[in-house]
């Protein structure tokens, strides 16, 4: 079997772990917050979710759909939550191939800290776009992940594209 090692990974779930003992959790306030501030990451609200842009991605463009309530079980979520989460994740999905043309995508959770939750207190869910040698040597040798675009900019693009689907 072959290993595929993410070192970068461990000083952001180490300081977000320690974080999560002392601070309120960063998902909870986004519900305050607008789409149209450029400040923030937030791309899109629902009923029940909201859509962001990972601060910390694995790709341009890696999103997340997390619901607005506050659970880290999997099995609390309500039957409307789960309908409008995937819905959410496809309409991502649907706005990443228009903006960024990817040839695949990752989707899924971490449940618990031990899957790799950065932020386990609060369930969310992962739509990566991939690419054909989206990998490299840069993060297993030089300790770094190359991300080719700001994240305000793919979060001005990515509003574009969700106003043009909905």
């Amino acid at each position: 079997m072959k290993k595929m090692w993410s070192p970068w990974r461990t000083n952001y779930i180490d300081n977000l772990i320690h974080k999560a003992d002392t601070e309120e959790c960063i998902f909870c306030g986004f519900s305050k917050l607008k789409e149209e501030d450029p400040k923030n990451l937030l791309i899109d609200k629902g009923e029940k979710t909201f859509t962001v842009l990972n601060l910390y991605p694995y790709n341009n463009g890696h999103l997340m759909v997390v619901p607005y309530r506050h659970t880290s079980d999997f099995a609390d979520l309500s039957d409307e939550e789960n309908l409008e989460i995937m819905n959410k994740l496809q309409l991502a999905k649907k706005a990443l191939q228009q903006m960024a043309k990817p040839e695949g995508f990752n989707l899924g959770a971490n449940i618990g800290k031990i899957s790799g939750a950065g932020i386990a207190n609060h369930i969310h869910f992962h739509i990566v776009p991939r690419w054909n040698g989206d990998t490299n040597f840069m993060p297993v040798l030089g300790d770094v992940k190359v991300i080719s675009q700001d994240l305000l900019e793919t979060k001005q693009r990515l509003l574009a594209a969700y106003k043009e689907l909905k």
